[in-house]
Formats: C-alpha cells, structure tokens, sequence
C-alpha cells in the first residue's frame, strides 16, 4: 500500500537535491508495493486460471466419463440387438429347418403312397389274370358240370329220380372241402365244421337252418352254400344272425362271421358280399379259394 512520507526539516536545511532524494525514495516505495499488489494480483489470477482449469479438467472428465457411459451403453444395445438378432436368426433357421422336415416326410409319405398304391395296383393286376385264368378254369368246370348233370339227369331217370340236385352238389362239395381241407379261414383255425342241419327255438318258435358250419372256442362262421349264388342269397344269410344266437345261445356271446359259398360269382353278387362285410368261398378246380378283404364281424 502507498502511503505519503513526512519531510523532516528540522534539522537540514530543504533542499532541490534532498526534495529530489525523498521524492525517489517514495517513487521507490510506491513502484514497490505496485509492483506487490501486481504480484499478488497475478498470484490471484493465476489461482483463478488454475481453479478454472482444474474445473474445466473436472468437466472435462465428467463429459469424458458421460461419453464413456454412452459408449458402453450403446455398445450393450447393439450386443443386445445383436443377440436378438442372431436369435431371430437362429429361429429363422430353426423354423426353417422343421419345414424342410416336414416336407421332407411329407414328401416321404407321397413316395410311400405312391409306392404302396402302385403295389396295389400291380396285385390287382396280378388278381385279375389269376381271376381270368380262374374264370376259364371255371367255364371248363361248368362245362364238366354241365356234363355230370346230364349224366347225373339220365342217372336219375334211370334209378326212379334218386339223387341230388344242383343245391344238394354244391353243399355237399363246400362241406367236403371245409371238412377234409384246411380250416384256417379269416385269420382264423376252426376246430370243428358241422354239416347241414336246422333247428327251431322252442320257447320262440324261431327256426334256423345252415348249410355248414365252422367252431372254435372264439369264434362262429355260418356257410351258405349255392350251386350259383344270387344277390338275394346275401341278405338271406345276413338274415340268420338273430335265429343263430336265438337257437345257439353257448355260441350267442361269440363273434360271428359268414360266408357265401358258391360255384361262381357274378359281378353284381360279388360286390353285394363285398359291401355287406361277407366272405366269398369260391370252387377252384377241386379246391376251394376265401375272399374276406372286406369281412365284418358281426
């Protein structure tokens, strides 16, 4: 701080020289303390240039640390969108790859179709040859049968008309054939064939009769016989389950199947059986051939 000095002049006479003298002294003085008030001046402001740069650091580190922050952030949401991404992605595949198996086995399931339809046909094929063959084999028999019944005719004639008609041949060449030759029909071994018979309900009055039939411990066959069938043999024999279980309640319990025996079939006669879920015995030289591709248990 600049104060004024006192001029002591009572001992030395005043002067220009020491008026000069005491006028550089407080000059001195004065550039002095300006120059300390400079100095403290400059101290300050260079105490407010570094408080101002250490904040101006601390900001600086603040927005460094905030953009770091964000970074990191940022960073973590495209990892995450990545992730969801990929497991879109592997969904995508996943999905993909199920409908590639899926046509696969669909594609599969056409091949075998296909193949089994072919088969299919190729056994239909197979049948109807055997079946024309049959059917040649059959025109010949028909013909030694037409023979036998003019020998049997004349046969007859001669013995008083003893003998046994065309229904009568027939039962008896389908009983003889079940009887003395394999009994495994449907799938099924029958222990037992009996002939011809009927029988009537005593306590209902319902009468049955049958041409042949097949037994087991489980099960029954009820055989109608023909010499030709015709389509209305069918409900005939549809028509003997209820005196059967009337008149064989031992056997009521068990399941029941029949079969038209017959020397031929017609195509009408044939598909009748077919939808009514009956087998078809068919004469084939002098054996017998089943047809139960669409048998019903009854």
């Amino acid at each position: 701080m600049i104060t004024n000095d006192i001029i002591d002049t009572s001992s030395k006479p005043l002067t220009l020289e020491s008026m000069m003298a005491a006028f550089d002294a407080r000059m001195t003085r004065f550039e002095n303390a300006l120059e300390r008030q400079n100095a403290e001046w400059e101290r300050r402001n260079a105490e407010r240039e570094r408080e101002k740069a250490e904040q101006k650091a601390e900001q600086e580190k603040r927005n460094a640390e905030r953009e770091r922050e964000k970074a990191e952030q940022k960073a973590e949401q495209e990892k995450r969108k990545a992730e969801r991404e990929r497991e879109k992605a592997e969904q995508k595949a996943e999905q993909e790859k199920r409908n590639a198996e899926r046509e696969r086995e669909k594609a599969e399931r056409e091949r075998e179709k296909a193949e089994q339809k072919a088969e299919w046909e190729k056994r239909r094929a197979e049948r109807e040859k055997e079946n024309a063959k049959r059917e040649k084999e059959i025109e010949n028999v028909w013909k030694q049968i037409a023979e036998t019944d003019k020998q049997i005719k004349a046969t007859n004639k001669q013995i008083g008309g003893m003998g046994n008609s065309n229904g009568d041949f027939a039962q008896e060449f389908f009983y003889n054939a079940l009887y003395h030759g394999n009994r495994k029909l449907f799938g099924l071994q029958f222990d037992h064939v009996r002939d011809q018979s009927s029988s009537k309900n005593k306590k209902t009055g319902v009468e049955f009769e049958y041409d042949a039939m097949l037994l087991n411990c489980n099960a029954v066959c009820i055989v109608e016989a023909k010499y030709k069938a015709d389509i209305d043999d069918v409900q005939k024999t549809l028509k003997k389950e209820k005196p059967f279980r009337d008149n064989f309640p031992e056997h009521a319990d068990k399941p029941l199947y029949f079969a038209l025996a017959s020397m031929s079939f017609d195509k009408r006669v044939k598909k009748a059986c077919q939808e009514a879920g009956i087998a078809m015995i068919k004469q084939v030289g002098d054996t017998i051939e089943v047809y139960d591709e669409h048998l019903k248990v009854f």
